[in-house]
């Protein structure tokens, strides 16, 4: 009975899903890195300033076990200042030319890492607007907001931080590795014979752990799902008076949670037992040697402390590339999912304003012609059926039918967010292929039954229909939508926020300011898909009037379950199953007293009687 989680954006303490690194996901990666190109010279400087910063973090070992070599009177090292004062100053510059350094490797690498970084999500924004309807029935908003975010948030953490730091410590390993030869063979072979395997130990333990913790945060997530679902339908869950099954699902989500991190806390004392224990005891045994050594005078004591200091730089390397291998893996993902949005096929729409304006005008013909439909997604379903009926320009034509019969997948297809398999659709007798998108969409205007305003101002939501319209054309469009009276009587009037989805307005608002948008539009062809089905009586009759304004000297597609609305059509045309079983006046269908038409109007008048 438990509900599952069905929302696939990454939720608070999941982590990022993490590819293989092979050929073919690195070519992925390689793709993005070609928005590196335009920066490509300052990305070069922050790599050498990175090298350069890497190679000058080596030599400090250096200085400080040659100013104790000096301080014992031993000079052991020809490069270097024979006096403690003169190692200090070239230690001093050596540090000013490495802070200069880190400066500018760090603003470089952050400055072609977040313009790069904003040019792809410049592109996957444009792409995913760009895309066609079908792509967006398949995926859901989160996802999607997801791949923009989380995912590019990932990519970005890498082309900032984790390249770069991957390269710093392989430097700084290799480097080590090298200078640490150089002070004393057999103190290297003691350490390289002891440290690999305790970190393959670790690294394995560590991964077991990270297991159990990624356990404990599935559940973690599993119960805040529970929480918000409950909250979100707390009038559910209060009216079937399922408190208790809400607690018990949360109470023994909890308790799982709990003991998954109980746990893991016992496996990670071992881990820190095994650490303090193991690699703690390997170094002290490879410094106790190295003070063998020192006794032995085949070293100084000056190299052993700057030997003991690559050592730290060498483990402190190794113990990082879990993690930042970690981090490339879900870099690797996330640019995988980032790419399949940008590899889709988009629409033939520019995101040029120029490139939009209305190239052949349509006069308000519109004709179906033996149109069969499946959506792309479900292509076993047939939801039209040989479909052919025409509207003149001017006409009015409403579309009736039990639900599911066909009505809305009308408008899309009028509005080209899908294509018919086979048939066609004619605007003023010509094919919707010899239009371009813009052309149509810019002639064609529709008014939901569920308006979805966005966020901003009423003005702005008006202006939406025609963005260079004047302010004196958006009042007037909102009188003649009887909108003005209502809008005025805000504090802030034309400047009053709507709120996400319109939510600070009543449904009949809502729809008069969609109706003043389309009145701004001014199309052609004017589709009302059940504008009015769900609005009181007194907005009905407010937006209805709207709405005889709006279809004034327009070709107007209504669809309408109400057919109180639709008597004066001049053509109505009765939909069944995906199929047109009667067209025809309001008149000529009542006369008609075996037809569907007839049975619905009478359904509707019993009830309203």
């Amino acid at each position: 009975m438990a509900r599952k989680q069905f929302n696939s954006g990454n939720a608070p303490g999941i982590e990022l899903s993490k590819a293989k690194i092979n050929r073919e996901t690195l070519s992925h990666v390689a793709r993005l890195l070609t928005y590196l190109k335009p920066y490509r010279n300052q990305f070069i400087a922050a790599l050498f300033f990175l090298f350069l910063s890497s190679l000058v973090g080596l030599a400090f070992p250096t200085f400080i076990g040659a100013l104790i070599d000096t301080a014992q009177g031993k000079h052991t090292n020809g490069f270097l200042p024979a006096s403690i004062q003169g190692i200090l100053l070239l230690a001093f510059i050596v540090l000013a030319l490495q802070a200069v350094v880190s400066y500018f490797r760090i603003l470089w690498f952050v400055n072609v890492a977040e313009r790069s970084l904003a040019d792809i999500r410049r592109d996957t924004y444009f792409k995913l607007i760009t895309l066609p309807m079908n792509f967006f029935s398949n995926r859901r908003v989160g996802e999607l907001n997801s791949r923009i975010s989380a995912d590019l948030s990932q990519v970005q953490d890498t082309l900032t931080t984790t390249i770069a730091e991957m390269l710093r410590q392989a430097i700084l390993l290799v480097g080590g590795i090298v200078f640490m030869a150089v002070i004393s063979k057999k103190l290297i072979f003691a350490l390289l014979l002891v440290l690999p395997v305790m970190i393959v130990f670790a690294v394995l333990f560590g991964k077991f752990i990270k297991k159990i913790s990624r356990q404990a945060q599935d559940k973690m997530a599993e119960s805040n799902t529970i929480v918000e679902e409950t909250l979100m339908g707390i009038g559910n869950v209060k009216a079937f008076v399922n408190e208790w099954y809400e607690a018990s699902r949360y109470r023994n989500t909890i308790r799982e949670v709990a003991n998954i991190a109980i746990k893991g806390a016992k496996y990670r004392g071992m881990f820190v037992s095994f650490i303090v224990l193991c690699v703690f005891g390997g170094i002290l045994a490879v410094v106790g040697y190295g003070c063998v050594l020192v006794s032995q005078h085949e070293i100084t004591f000056g190299e052993l402390l700057k030997f003991s200091l690559y050592a730290m730089f060498l483990g402190s390397s190794l113990g990082s590339f879990p993690e930042l291998f970690a981090n490339l893996q879900k870099a690797i993902g996330a640019s995988e999912r980032v790419l399949e949005i940008l590899a889709e096929k988009g629409e033939a729409v520019s995101i040029n304003r120029n490139d939009n304006q209305v190239e052949q005008k349509i006069e308000g013909n519109l004709s179906f012609n033996h149109v069969n439909f499946s959506y792309p997604s479900r292509p076993e379903v047939q939801v039209l059926h040989d479909m052919s009926f025409e509207a003149k320009a001017g006409q009015k034509v409403a579309i009736v039918g039990p639900s599911g019969s066909g009505k809305s997948t009308t408008a899309g297809l009028i509005l080209q967010f899908y294509h018919p398999q086979t048939g066609g659709i004619f605007f003023d007798g010509k094919p919707a292929a010899d239009y371009s998108l813009a052309d149509i969409r810019n002639q064609v205007a529709i008014v939901p039954q569920d308006v979805m305003l966005f966020g901003g101002t009423i003005l702005e939501n008006i202006a939406y229909g025609r963005l260079n319209a004047s302010k004196a054309e958006i009042i007037e469009a909102a009188k003649r939508a009887n909108a003005h009276d209502f809008i005025s009587s805000f504090p802030e009037a034309y400047d009053t926020v709507v709120g996400e989805r319109g939510v600070k307005l009543s449904g009949g608002q809502r729809q008069r300011i969609a109706i003043a948008r389309a009145l701004l539009k001014n199309p052609s062809i004017l589709i009302l898909d059940e504008a009015t089905s769900s609005l009181d009586s007194e907005s009905e009759r407010l937006v209805q009037e709207a709405l005889e304004e709006l279809m004034k000297g327009r070709t107007s597609i209504i669809i309408a379950h109400r057919l109180s609305t639709i008597r004066e059509a001049d053509k109505i045309i009765v939909v069944e199953g995906g199929k047109i079983i009667e067209s025809g006046t309001h008149r000529e269908l009542i006369d008609n007293e075996a037809g569907l038409y007839r049975y619905l109007s009478g359904l509707q008048f019993e009830v309203g009687a």
